[in-house]
């Protein structure tokens, strides 16, 4: 088993835990941080992410492994020296990397499901990315792999510098002193998820704010300016896969559509938003223009559909776990064939809080996908016992059913006009 999967398999339950308790705080202080469907979003886009980690999907351009092996010059030889250089150059590395993923079109699209939520809470800071598969990271570390940092220490580091980030996606901690001077505090990290003019495009460092302060990028919360979360562009739904593709399928349409050749190339690598003038006036899409009166994103789903959803949920995360554990026995087609079965059914509930007809179809595809998959990986390889499976069939058809009846208790009723009397 990776690193990176036992890494997930122990942060997962203190995530929880943390998550459970901002809300208990926020409660007592009779501030509304989450809501239901915007956290069920989330913490499905966390899963999706680490899925798609733990079974490596994606292809690495150049390897730092590569870097360390061609480009050594001198070799650090003390550990905790070469701790230290990797951990400042993984800080270092990371800001330019999210800096470059927020100001080019092409790379926001790898980035833009984390801004997506219009909430701040630490479920959003689990909205990771499943479109970033082509992997050029570790060219940004070309000052560790001159030193001769081993590979090893990023394997650990990496995930660790990640997991870092979490704690400061809440509104719960005001500013902290002097540590708001050294490190990346949930202040400074409102004023870099927010879409007000003035906080826009600012704090891209990742553990030390220093980066900020050398490179020109810093701004500090005003309280005169309250953050307003979110992107210029809303993505008007729950489904964190849909999220993660939107931005490019955006792109793809304004290249084609584009009468100049030389916009339909420029467009992928022009700062974010830019799009051809011909386009843009023939095509026009929602921007906010004023921060300050967004209407959030919100569907009026019942307390019954909420719960389904976090019942789907919780089969997301057990899905995830059995694909972790059975690895080491599968091939690796059976590893995409089920974490293709885990995405669609993501896509199946998170479109039925969306109130989207879809979401019957997707439903259906899932239950017919689900019982070939199951059935066949137990004729083949005695996937699970039969005990097991039973209770996997059993679940689908159950889902199935529950997902026929809220079609047509909610979705249903909705797409049907309401008539006016004169």
């Amino acid at each position: 088993m990776s690193i990176y999967i036992i890494a997930v398999l122990f942060i997962i339950p203190i995530f929880i835990i943390l998550i459970g308790l901002e809300a208990l705080v926020a409660y007592r202080r009779g501030i509304q941080v989450n809501h239901p469907a915007d956290m069920i979003s989330s913490l499905s886009s966390g899963l999706t992410n680490a899925t798609r980690n733990g079974i490596q999907f994606g292809a690495v351009l150049i390897s730092y492994t590569w870097l360390v092996n061609h480009i050594t010059i001198y070799k650090v030889e003390n550990l905790w020296l070469a701790v230290i250089i990797a951990f400042v150059a993984e800080d270092f590395a990371g800001y330019w990397f999210h800096r470059m993923n927020h100001r080019i079109n092409f790379f926001w699209n790898r980035h833009v499901i984390h801004h997506s939520s219009e909430e701040y809470n630490l479920s959003c800071a689990l909205r990771q990315s499943i479109s970033d598969n082509i992997k050029f990271f570790a060219i940004l570390l070309i000052p560790a792999a001159v030193m001769g940092i081993p590979p090893y220490l990023f394997a650990i580091i990496s995930p660790v510098h990640l997991f870092l980030q979490f704690w400061y996606h809440t509104r719960l901690i005001d500013k902290m002193g002097i540590l708001e001077k050294i490190l990346v505090t949930p202040s400074h990290h409102r004023v870099h998820h927010a879409i007000n003019p003035e906080y826009l495009d600012k704090n891209y460092s990742q553990i030390f704010i220093i980066w900020d302060k050398l490179f020109g990028t810093f701004q500090p919360e005003e309280k005169s300016i309250p953050p307003v979360y979110g992107i210029l562009r809303p993505v008007k739904t729950w489904n964190p896969v849909f999220i993660n593709f939107k931005h490019l399928w955006q792109l793809t349409k304004d290249a084609y559509r584009a009468n100049s050749y030389w916009d339909k190339i420029r467009i992928w690598f022009m700062p974010t938003g830019w799009r051809p003038l011909d386009v843009a006036e023939k095509f026009p899409v929602i921007t906010i223009e004023n921060p300050s009166s967004l209407k959030k994103y919100s569907t009026n789903n019942s307390n019954l559909l909420l719960g389904w959803s976090y019942f789907q949920l919780f089969m997301t995360s057990a899905l995830m776990v059995l694909i972790f554990f059975k690895i080491p026995i599968l091939s690796q087609t059976m590893i995409l064939l089920l974490a293709g079965l885990l995405v669609l059914h993501v896509i199946s509930y998170s479109f039925l809080l969306d109130g989207k007809n879809i979401a019957i179809i997707l439903e259906g595809l899932k239950f017919v996908f689900g019982i070939v998959l199951f059935f066949k990986l137990n004729e083949s390889i005695g996937f699970i016992p039969n005990f097991s499976l039973n209770l996997i069939f059993s679940y689908l058809f159950i889902s199935l059913g529950m997902t026929a009846y809220f079609f047509w208790t909610e979705i249903k009723p909705r797409s049907i006009p309401v008539s006016v009397k004169p």
